[in-house]
């Protein structure tokens, strides 16, 4: 084998005298030599030099187009509190007079002149400045600005709002209206939520810190902007430990109303309260001290303290059988239900359009407004409940359900309440918003 070694190895061991000696010098130079030995016997090795020439070549480029003389430039600018318009047209960079002038005295733009904060107008520009297109969405219609080239045409039309469904969930800390700003929910959908759990949960006197909900709803866009939310689609309520969930079903005719996931109505035949947001500040009592009549008597109804003009509503579905003016009660409204029931509102400022002998009124309707008239020391609703004539405490009294779901539409019911439910259990292992 040392044979077919070069040269230099061979005499290398020759004066190796050692086997040990002889060991080391291997180790040291056999991976030399096997790199050396490699490359030299490695196959089809090039060994021509190559050439490198240059190469010139002529290449024609594409002449760039120029810029036209006049660009336009879309600009947006959100609106804040203060704005005018002069001051709006003046961020959106409008050099315009004639512009100018129409838009801030012409009855035509009217409508452009009446700056909500938080909207968005879009200024559609010439690179000096001068108006081609203002846009001015208000949430439901779109306002626009146009030039003619005689002047300025004002046009107005439904705004193409995108429909989205968005997730909330928030703790209550001192009140529902502060937990739904905490979870930057609009007033529309705290008042559907206090309706939609209002026959199982008393906000005047139920609610506890720690208390949680969640809420799916609709939200409404306009270029990327929320502009208004719509319907709430499902929510669920954790008050005092125990969890009210209900969801959004439409029936085929169009009519639609709030179930719990397995079918049962949440709406029964009357309201816990008439009012939506209110404290008791006189309950139900055999006997009562009279602050006017100065003695005591019975006190069989419920007095909600509320500001002058709050919203009255009507427990339930019925008719109203009178509406008028009683010494005690001052402007009151009396409504019969299912025969045997009715509900009496009393110390009314006013009455709602409508309200009249015969008319007939729906659950949740507005039928009057909170006043001080009759005998009252001061702005309140005076709410009775009678079952046949005999008064009920309207806070103890067990009331009728709604009928549920029939089998004709559960599978439609199933098919929307299941998914909804999904999202409600994801929502209530989720802190999206917090109030602290």
């Amino acid at each position: 084998m040392l044979q077919d070694q070069p040269i230099v190895l061979q005499s290398m061991l020759r004066l190796a005298r050692s086997t040990a000696v002889r060991r080391a010098v291997l180790a040291a130079v056999l991976p030399f030599v096997g790199v050396v030995a490699a490359f030299g016997i490695a196959p089809d090795t090039v060994t021509e030099k190559v050439v490198v020439a240059p190469v010139v070549e002529t290449v024609a480029l594409t002449p760039v187009a120029t810029s036209p003389a006049e660009q336009t430039y879309w600009r947006e600018e959100r609106i804040q509190r203060g704005d005018t318009i002069a001051s709006l047209l003046a961020r959106l960079r409008i050099e315009d007079s004639d512009a100018v002038r129409f838009l801030r005295a012409s009855s035509d733009a009217r409508g452009l002149r009446q700056l909500v904060p938080g909207r968005v107008v879009r200024a559609h520009t010439t690179e000096g400045g001068e108006l081609i297109e203002l846009r001015y969405s208000t949430g439901i219609m779109v306002l626009t600005a146009k030039s003619d080239g005689e002047g300025f045409r004002v046009s107005e039309e439904v705004a193409p709002l995108e429909r989205r469904v968005v997730m909330r969930s928030a703790d209550i800390r001192t009140s529902l209206f502060a937990a739904t700003d905490a979870a930057r929910l609009s007033d529309a959908v705290a008042s559907q939520l206090a309706d939609i759990f209002s026959t199982d949960i008393d906000f005047h006197r139920d609610l506890r810190r720690g208390d949680r909900f969640t809420v799916v709803y609709e939200m409404f866009y306009d270029g990327g902007e929320p502009v208004r939310s719509g319907r709430v689609l499902a929510a669920e309520f954790m008050n005092q430990g125990h969890a009210y969930q209900a969801v959004w079903f439409q029936h085929a005719d169009g009519r639609g109303d709030y179930y719990t996931p397995d079918g049962k109505p949440m709406k029964k035949a009357f309201l816990r309260s008439p009012l939506e947001f209110s404290r008791i500040s006189s309950g139900f009592t055999e006997s009562r001290y009279h602050p006017i009549l100065q003695r005591w008597r019975a006190h069989r109804g419920i007095d909600y303290a509320a500001a002058t003009g709050t919203n009255v509503r009507a427990t339930a579905d019925g008719t109203v059988e009178s509406a008028g003016y009683d010494r005690g009660y001052g402007n009151v409204v009396v409504l019969r239900h299912q025969q045997k029931y009715t509900t009496l509102y009393g110390h009314l400022s006013g009455f709602a359009r409508g309200v009249t002998r015969g008319a007939r009124i729906s659950q949740g309707q507005v039928i009057g407004y909170v006043g001080s008239t009759g005998l009252a020391t001061g702005p309140h609703l005076h709410y009775e409940f009678r079952i046949n004539d005999v008064h009920q405490d309207p806070l103890r009294v067990a009331l009728p359900d709604a009928p549920p779901i029939t089998p004709d539409k559960r599978f439609a019911f199933d098919g929307i309440a299941r998914p909804m439910a999904q999202r409600l259990a994801l929502l209530r292992q989720t802190n999206l918003a917090r109030l602290d």
